[in-house]
Formats: structure tokens, C-alpha cells, sequence
């Protein structure tokens, strides 16, 4: 039974009338049905230190970067202590799911938040079904149109924290495209769609569930409205699919989920009050996440041995100059990046000889053969950790011929001191590859293993992480090979003191801002403003 609240908009009795007209014409007088939706409202204020009157967001025409990282997922074991927080949205068709969704990403002020839409989900059709889906004879609303196994293994894997890979439905072709998107890095995701309550494994899943209630005649003209002019659609069509196959399963299938929901939103995205109950729930339970790994990488593993996951550079004369040099506090830029680069590309060379390696015979041009040793591998893709990494990357691919590069971006919270993950670009497959995690300095390990557990999100497996870094404290040396035993540590140096401001004791300085010649912040240490370690 319908309920209908009071709106401000009129009820749409009469639209039937509408299908001799453009579909430009039809979706504006739809328009003007829809009832009027404030769209300003008040941003929660933030509790923590961080506040901030703007989102933290920088959009450009690409792509938008959070500008507020993702703190540790993980604690000092390199584990996830928690998994993701879960919001299942469900509701009829326009019901407003995804407006709900968004105004509470936005009110939620975090980042790293996922939205995955139940859309992406439908199963591929085949050629029988592509003609019915064509004139409006197949059935998109019934529980056997989604892939539900597809979708309970892809939120398991985000729930971990996991890389996952997300279809393209076309909704045009009423196909998936050959293309697939890649999601990460949740700590808060929103699974939204008509049947999102409608698979026992599902609902298992979901730590809050939303059921967006909004009056059966507002929800036909959204749907004439977007599939007319989002999908092209002309009205009979959408008309005849809503009488045949969306209002039915909407009373078979979707209402009765009503009573699973544990919060149910009258009026859709009209209704702040309840968004706003929501996210502060969401908040609260963000909280409960909440980790220090910094603090707990200085406290322990203290007085043991190196472990034998680690290689240092053999301390020659050469090396020892080269140090000497580099760690001086006289010495001038120009020298800094030269000896600098002879020590890198002398890291790089000795890592490399870490690789597997095969035996091979080559023919040569005298005509004899030559027992060799070939890479065992599919190829090496360099990560650099950003900012001082990245000045690691010529000496990599001096060394690498075709090697991929990607880069991650992780800074230091000011207010908390831990590191936060704010960008990550990595090229497509990097789980089969051997992996240089490159970073110029290391104290305590903390950018290290936020890096390398990146890495092992996204499929890289542990044994093919080789961390390069010029200098290493023994703490951070620790850390790492603690929280990941098979993860080869390799270096030119180990020192053994960090300082209570996290230096490395007698250290190396800002590496960062002696090669890039910027200006050091009074409080700075050797995993930098950017966190270089």
C-alpha cells in the first residue's frame, strides 16, 4: 500500500499522456512533477582537529584527489585490525538510493570512502535475452538478473581492504563493456541497490542497513526521467517494463526488505534529519578504527637481531666516501645529488642480483655456446614513495630497460603523527611482477609498511616486495621485516638510533629537501613532511 506524503509537487495521474512527445520535451515536463528538494544543508561539524569548512577534496578535470589521507588499516603486524564499515542501501527503483548515498559521503567529511552501485552487477546475457532486454521483455528487476556471486567475492575483498576490479554495465546495449574500474582503499563503503537485501550472504556483509522509502509515484517519474534521457529509452518502453516487471518486484521482492533494514528513510534524500542520524553512526564507528602504528613500531622489537631478510651494501671504501659526503651537513647541493645518484644506482645494481634467476645458453658470434643466467620472471615494476622516492627512479630504469613505474603518495598527519595514504597510481597487473619499493630514508617504518601493505592489497605477493632505501634505522628495519617476514630489505646503511622526533640518529638530514633544495620545517625528520620512509 502506497503512502503518500505531503509534497509541494502534484501526482502524476495524468502522465500517461505523455508518449507522443520528444524525449527532450517529456523528461522536462517530468521535471516539472518531481517535487522540490532542498539541496543546501549544513555540513556536520567535525569533532577531531582536522575540521574543515571544505570538503577534502581537490577535483580537476581527471580525476579527484582527497586531500585528507587514509589513516593505518593495519596495526604493527602489518594486519588489518578491522575491517571496512559496511552501509547497504536498499530501495525501489529511483528511489533516491544513490542521492541518499552522496549526500552522506558528503556529510561524512572522510576520505576513502566507497560508493558501489548493485548496477554494475547484472549478468551478461545472452543473445536470446539481448533481444528480449531490446524490446522490453527481460526482467532487470528480479534477484536472477544480478551476479550475486560476483558481488558477495568483490565486497568480501573491499570489506579487507582489497584491490578490486569493478564491470562497466552499459545500460544502452544492456551489456558489459570490455572494460573494468578499479576500487580501493575503504574504510567506509556504501553498497547500494534495489536488491541489496536480498541475499542471506549479502546481508552478512552489511553493518547498517538503509531502506530508502520514497512514494511509488515519485520513483515512476525519476525512472521516466533517467531512462529517457540517460538511457535513451522512449516511454511506451519504460511504461510497459514498470506495469510488467518493476512494480511487481517491487512488492514481491523489494518492500518486504523493509523490515530487514535497520534505519528506514521516509522521503529519500528530503528526509536530513535521518542522514544526519546516519552519519553520525558512521562517525562513531570510524572511531572505534581509529589505530596508532607509529607509536607502537617505537615500542617494540627493540634489542634484537637484524633479521636475515636484510642485505646491506658491502661497506667499502668507496661507499664509506660516498656517505661520508652525502651526510655532511657542509656539503653543497650539487654534490648531494651526485654522490646521491652513485649510491643509488649501486643499491639498485646489488637488489637486483636478489632476482630469480634461471640458467640459459646463448650462442656466440664466434659460434660457441655460452651457459648464461636469464631474469625467471614476467617483468619488474619500480614504486617509488613520494616525494624523495621518486629521485630513486633514474637509476632504476638506467639499470631496467622497459621497467614500469608507479608511485604511492603518503604524508604525515600533523596532528596525529601517523602516515596517511593520499595517492597511489600503479600499473595494471602488478601482481604478477617483481616489485622495487623505492624510498630514500627509513626510521621507523611506518611509510614503509603502509607502502608495502598497498602492495599486498593489491595481489603483489609478499616474497616479490624488494624495499630499497639508501639509509635505514634499525627500528624501521625491524618494523618492516616483523610485519612482513618475506619482504626483502635492501640498503647502504643501517644506523641504529631514532631520536624522540622520529630522526634517524646520526642520520642523513631531510633527504628530500637537501636534493630538491627546499627549506626543512623547524619540526622535520627524516621521514619528512611527505613521510619518506
Amino acid at each position: 500500500m502506497n503512502r503518500s506524503p505531503n509534497y509541494s509537487g502534484v501526482r502524476i495521474s495524468g502522465c500517461w499522456a505523455l508518449g507522443a512527445e520528444g524525449s527532450n520535451s517529456s523528461a522536462e515536463s517530468l521535471d516539472r512533477l518531481l517535487p522540490v528538494v532542498g539541496t543546501t544543508r549544513s555540513p556536520r561539524k567535525r569533532t577531531t582537529s582536522q575540521c574543515k569548512s571544505e570538503p577534502p577534496l581537490l577535483r580537476t578535470s581527471k580525476r579527484t584527489i582527497y586531500t585528507a589521507g587514509r589513516p593505518p588499516w593495519y596495526n604493527e603486524h602489518g594486519t588489518q585490525s578491522k575491517e571496512a564499515f559496511v552501509i547497504g542501501l536498499g530501495g525501489g527503483s529511483a528511489s533516491g538510493k544513490t542521492t541518499v548515498a552522496r549526500m552522506i559521503i558528503e556529510a561524512l567529511d572522510v576520505p576513502w570512502v566507497v560508493l558501489l552501485s548493485m548496477d554494475s552487477f547484472y549478468k551478461v546475457l545472452t543473445k536470446e535475452q539481448q533481444h528480449q532486454a531490446a524490446s522490453n521483455d527481460y526482467n532487470f528487476d528480479h534477484p536472477d538478473a544480478f551476479d550475486f556471486d560476483l558481488i558477495i567475492s568483490t565486497l568480501k575483498k573491499l570489506k579487507q581492504g582489497k584491490s578490486v576490479k569493478i564491470p562497466i554495465y552499459d545500460f544502452t546495449t544492456h551489456s558489459r563493456k570490455k572494460e573494468w574500474k578499479t576500487l580501493y582503499g575503504a574504510n567506509v563503503i556504501i553498497f547500494e541497490g534495489i536488491m541489496a537485501f536480498s541475499d542471506k550472504e549479502l546481508l552478512k556483509l552489511l553493518d547498517m542497513k538503509i531502506f530508502v522509502d520514497t512514494d511509488s509515484d515519485i520513483r515512476l517519474v525519476r525512472r521516466l526521467r533517467r531512462d529517457i534521457t540517460e538511457r535513451g529509452r522512449d516511454i511506451e518502453g519504460v511504461i510497459k517494463q514498470y506495469n510488467k516487471f518493476v512494480k511487481p518486484a517491487f512488492d514481491q521482492y523489494i518492500q518486504p526488505t523493509m523490515r530487514l533494514a535497520d534505519i528506514v528513510v521516509p522521503r529519500g534524500s528530503g528526509n536530513t534529519v535521518a542522514i544526519d542520524l546516519i552519519v553520525q553512526h558512521v562517525h562513531s564507528q570510524l572511531e572505534e578504527r581509529e589505530l596508532s602504528v607509529r607509536a607502537a613500531l617505537a615500542s617494540a622489537h627493540q634489542c634484537h637481531p637484524l633479521p636475515k631478510t636484510l642485505s646491506v651494501l658491502k661497506n667499502t671504501p668507496q661507499v664509506r666516501g660516498m656517505h661520508t659526503i652525502i651526510r655532511d651537513k657542509e656539503t653543497s647541493r650539487d654534490e648531494f645529488i651526485f654522490y646521491s645518484k652513485r649510491l643509488m644506482r649501486l643499491l639498485i645494481e646489488h637488489a637486483l642480483s636478489f632476482l630469480p634467476f634461471q640458467s640459459c645458453t646463448v650462442q656466440t658470434p664466434q659460434g660457441h655456446d655460452y651457459e648464461g643466467r636469464a631474469y625467471r620472471g614476467k617483468q619488474i615494476t619500480g614504486v617509488s614513495i613520494l616525494r624523495a622516492g621518486e629521485t630513486m627512479e633514474p637509476a632504476l630504469r638506467a639499470v631496467c630497460k622497459d621497467v614500469r613505474i608507479g608511485t604511492i603518495l603518503i604524508q604525515t598527519n600533523r596532528y596525529t603523527g601517523e602516515p596517511e595514504l593520499h595517492y597511489l597510481r600503479l600499473p595494471k597487473d602488478i601482481s604478477e611482477d617483481h616489485v622495487i619499493l623505492m624510498d630514500c630514508t627509513v626510521s621507523t617504518g611506518a611509510a614503509a609498511m603502509m607502502a608495502v601493505r598497498v602492495l599486498l592489497d593489491h595481489d603483489v605477493p609478499e616474497d616479490k616486495i624488494f624495499l630499497l632505501s639508501l639509509l635505514m634505522a634499525e627500528m624501521g628495519v625491524h618494523s618492516v621485516a616483523y610485519a612482513f617476514p618475506q619482504v626483502k630489505i635492501i640498503t647502504t646503511a643501517v644506523d641504529k638510533k631514532v631520536n624522540d622526533l622520529f630522526r634517524i640518529i646520526p642520520g642523513i638530514g631531510n633527504f628530500g629537501d637537501r636534493y630538491f633544495g627546499t627549506d626543512a620545517p623547524p619540526d622535520w625528520s627524516d621521514e619528512e613532511d611527505l613521510l619518506d620512509s
